[in-house]
């Protein structure tokens, strides 16, 4: 059970006893509010009696205990909505975090293929270096190979000429011989 306290307070230039359960500095502030509110209404019309004016301060403090209770109700009812759409929202959370994860781990998998493929390709061109090199080496004893050719066609047809020249002279020869 909560422990009453008595505390004396100052209002409209009157003492009063309040009895309740709330800390003092909060009921000093109360009374504080209440003592200014009823000051403000007295100076606006200085005819009103005092008690006309903790009348009219009342009134004024009910209104702004009724908007703000009607203010309350709006925040309220604002405040719910995403309250019930927090466990959604959270599902929905978690969901679009395991799929980072798992595009994530995609991520890797494809960056993995990426660097095989790097290495693939840096082999294939390796290759590719070398039989270039090869080509080029066929290409020049190739080359090498069409001007031995060359050559010996060239030496083939001097030979056959000077066989022609040969048997020219023999059979000159075989000639004077027989006419010997």
């Amino acid at each position: 059970m909560t422990e009453k306290r008595k505390i004396n307070v100052l209002i409209d230039g009157r003492n009063f006893t309040v009895v309740g359960a709330e800390n003092e500095r909060y009921v000093r502030e109360l009374a504080a509010y209440v003592d200014s509110s009823i000051k403000k209404m007295s100076s606006k019309n200085e005819r009103l009696s005092p008690t006309m004016a903790a009348t009219l301060t009342a009134f004024n403090v009910a209104d702004e205990l009724f908007k703000l209770q009607e203010e309350h109700k709006e925040l309220r009812k604002k405040s719910k909505e995403p309250l019930e759409k927090y466990d959604s929202l959270k599902k929905e959370v978690q969901e679009a975090n395991a799929k980072i994860r798992e595009m994530e781990s995609k991520n890797l998998e494809y960056q993995d293929e990426v660097i095989k493929t790097k290495l693939s390709k840096e082999e294939l061109f390796g290759e590719i270096n070398e039989l270039r090199e090869g080509i080029k080496e066929k290409d020049q004893e190739i080359h090498k190979c069409h001007t031995d050719l060359k050559e010996y066609k060239d030496k083939h047809f001097k030979t056959q000429m000077e066989i022609v020249e040969l048997k020219k002279q023999l059979k000159e020869t075989l000639e004077l011989l027989d006419e010997n």
